[in-house]
C-alpha cells in the first residue's frame, strides 16, 4: 500500500498528500484496531495471550471466500437479492463459523490448562497457531482466494483525495463492532465477563459460569478476528485471502501492546494511531535512501518500543502493583 502512495504523492499537491495518507492510515488503523480488540478480549477474560489470533484471522477470511464464492451461500436461495446483501450475509456465515472454531479451541485447549503457567497456556497457542495455519493453507492450495466482494477495486475521487469504497466500509464496520460491543457490556453476560476479568474467584462465588464467559470471550475475539482477515484481504491491501494474511496480525500486535494488553478503548486508539502512523512514514519517509520503503513495517514496532520505555504497560493498560 505504501508503494502505491508514493507513486501517487508525486503528483499530489501537500493537502491533498496528507488527505490520501490520512484516509488510508485510518482505513489500516481500523484493520489493527478490529484485530486488537479480538486479542484484548480474549486475554482481558481468561489472561490468555492468544498467539493463534492471526491463524484464525486468515481461517476467518478463508470461510468468506468459501462461503461467498464456492458454496455462494446464502445467495444461492435468495433469488434476485443484491450482492452486497447476500455477501454480507455471507461473511456473517463466517464470522459464525469462526467463532465455533473459537470456542471449540478453548473448550478443548486452553480450559485444561486452567491454573497452569501462563507461559505453558501461551505456547499452546503457538502451537495452534502452526496446526491452524497449516491447516488453512491447505485448504487454500497455498495459493490467493478471491472473497468475491461486492466492491472490488472501486473508489471515490473528490478534489484529489482517493478513498477506496473497502476502505470506508472498514471505518463503518469498526465503528459498528465499537457500539455493539459498548452494547455487549452493559447486557448481562458483557458485566459477568467483566467481573470474571476482574476477580474470577470472586465471580465464580458469584454464581458466574467462568467456563460460558471463556467460551464467550473467543467466540467474540475469534469473529473479530475474521473481520481484520477479511479487511486485510480486500482491494487495495489485497486480492483475496492468502498464506500471508495470518501475519497481520503480528504486525497490529504493536497495537495491542501500545494500548494496553486489557484495555478496550486502548485498542481502538492505538489502532488507528498506528495506522496513520505507518501510512504516514511510508509517503512522507519512503524516498529517504537510507530508509527505504519497508521503513513503514517497522514503524508500529518502533513506537511500541519507545511507548514501552515511557509506559511498561501500554498508554490506557492496568497497572500491577507488586510487593516485595
Amino acid at each position: 500500500m505504501a508503494l502505491i502512495l508514493v507513486g501517487q504523492a508525486v503528483q499530489q499537491t501537500p493537502v491533498e498528500k496528507f488527505a490520501n495518507a490520512l484516509t488510508s492510515g485510518i482505513a489500516l488503523g481500523g484493520i489493527y484496531a478490529m484485530l486488537a480488540l479480538g486479542f484484548v478480549i480474549i486475554f482481558k477474560a481468561t489472561q490468555v495471550v492468544n498467539f493463534a489470533h492471526g491463524a484464525i484471522a486468515a481461517l476467518g477470511g478463508y470461510f468468506v471466500a468459501y462461503f461467498a464464492t464456492v458454496l455462494k451461500v446464502p445467495a444461492r436461495w435468495m433469488g434476485d437479492t443484491p450482492t452486497w446483501i447476500s455477501w454480507t450475509l455471507a461473511v456473517l456465515l463466517a464470522m459464525a463459523a469462526t467463532a465455533l472454531v473459537g470456542m471449540v479451541v478453548e473448550r478443548v485447549t486452553i480450559r485444561p490448562m486452567i491454573g497452569e503457567p501462563l507461559f505453558a497456556v501461551a505456547m499452546i497457542t503457538l502451537g495452534l497457531d502452526l496446526i491452524i495455519r497449516t491447516f488453512t493453507n491447505d485448504l487454500m492450495d497455498n495459493d490467493v482466494n478471491g472473497l468475491g466482494d461486492p466492491w472490488g477495486a472501486s473508489f471515490f475521487d473528490v478534489a484529489g483525495v482517493r478513498v477506496a469504497h473497502t476502505q470506508i466500509v472498514t471505518v463503518g464496520v469498526l465503528i459498528a463492532v465499537v457500539l455493539l460491543l459498548v452494547v455487549f457490556f452493559r447486557s448481562r453476560t458483557g458485566i459477568a465477563m467483566s467481573a470474571t476479568a476482574f476477580d474470577q474467584e470472586a465471580a465464580m462465588a458469584q454464581g458466574i459460569s467462568v467456563g460460558r464467559i471463556f467460551a464467550t470471550a473467543w467466540g467474540i475475539g475469534a469473529a473479530l478476528a475474521a473481520l481484520g482477515g477479511l479487511f486485510a484481504s480486500v482491494a487495495p491491501r489485497a486480492a483475496g485471502v492468502s498464506p500471508v494474511t495470518a501475519f497481520i496480525a503480528f504486525r497490529a500486535f504493536p497495537v495491542v501492546i501500545i494500548g494496553g494488553l486489557d484495555s478496550i478503548s486502548g485498542a481502538i486508539i492505538a489502532g488507528l494511531f498506528v495506522g496513520v502512523a505507518e501510512v504516514a512514514a511510508g509517503v512522507y519517509l519512503g524516498s529517504v535512501d537510507w530508509l527505504g520503503i519497508g521503513f513503514s513495517g517497522i514503524v508500529p514496532w518502533l513506537l511500541m518500543m519507545a511507548i514501552l520505555i515511557v509506559k511498561p504497560y501500554g498508554l490506557f493498560g492496568t497497572e500491577e502493583v507488586r510487593r516485595v
